[in-house]
């Protein structure tokens, strides 16, 4: 193993154990979505940027991963029609209370919100925290704190307000992506390389997973969990999942 392999390794380990370890909001958001869940409700989640979307993605009919989950995928920030295009679109100021409508999020109040953007200040990630707050919807943020402190207020990817995310949300869950993203340097190479910002945001989101399902057992309730459909018996034991939640879902 090289030295810029090692220095990645475990540069990403430590983001990984502060996640684990320093997220105080943790256990809050995963009981307020256990509680929605146990109540027949459904969880809605965002990722209002490029790569952002990802995260979403992984909780999508993911094996291991709980059924209610109303992934939003916009194809405006998705990064398969433009990668910049996705740049300009998460900049557009009022473009995440169109997405919102159009997945028919916050028609009743109480319904959970989770904004996953490990940067946390675009336009449209501020836009759907707003959103959420109008809709009387319970929001969930997976972004990093130290990053958005970091960056100047008047940096042009901001929202126009120059507000951070993890200030305008009910529940906060630190992503601890370092200023930056990217954290190996090579020598005579100016700009960093290993990239960790969608390692941390799957990690932080599994996470909150895990806990919301550890505390609906806990509750009594029978956590409504996706199998393989790679794995024998896969397709069976997702198929009343199907049934129950394809109308609800998008993308399901």
């Amino acid at each position: 193993m090289t030295n810029e392999a090692k220095l990645y390794l475990t540069t990403v380990q430590g983001l990984l154990e502060a996640i684990a370890t320093d997220n105080p909001g943790l256990g809050a958001a995963a009981e307020a979505m256990a509680k929605k869940i146990a109540a027949g409700g459904m969880i809605h989640v965002i990722g209002p940027g490029g790569h952002s979307n990802l995260a979403v993605e992984e909780t999508l009919w993911r094996s291991g991963g709980l059924a209610p989950i109303n992934a939003i995928l916009d194809a405006g920030t998705n990064l398969i029609h433009g990668a910049k295009r996705s740049n300009y679109v998460e900049r557009t100021p009022g473009y995440a209370k169109q997405v919102l409508d159009a997945y028919r999020v916050g028609l009743e109040p109480g319904e959970v919100l989770i904004i996953v953007n490990a940067y946390g200040i675009n336009a449209m990630t501020i836009d759907a925290a707003l959103e959420a707050r109008k809709r009387k919807m319970v929001s969930i943020a997976i972004t990093s704190r130290g990053f958005a402190d970091s960056l100047a207020k008047d940096h042009p990817s901001r929202h126009p307000s120059g507000k951070n995310l993890y200030q305008e949300v009910d529940f906060f869950i630190d992503c601890h992506l370092p200023y930056g993203d990217a954290v190996v340097p090579i020598e005579g190479v100016a700009q960093k390389v290993g990239p960790t910002a969608t390692l941390c945001n799957v990690f932080t989101m599994n996470l909150l997973m895990l806990e919301t399902v550890r505390r609906l057992k806990a509750m009594g309730v029978e956590p409504p969990i996706w199998m393989s459909a790679n794995l024998p018996g896969g397709d069976a034991t997702n198929r009343s999942l199907e049934e129950k939640w394809r109308p609800l879902i998008k993308h399901l």
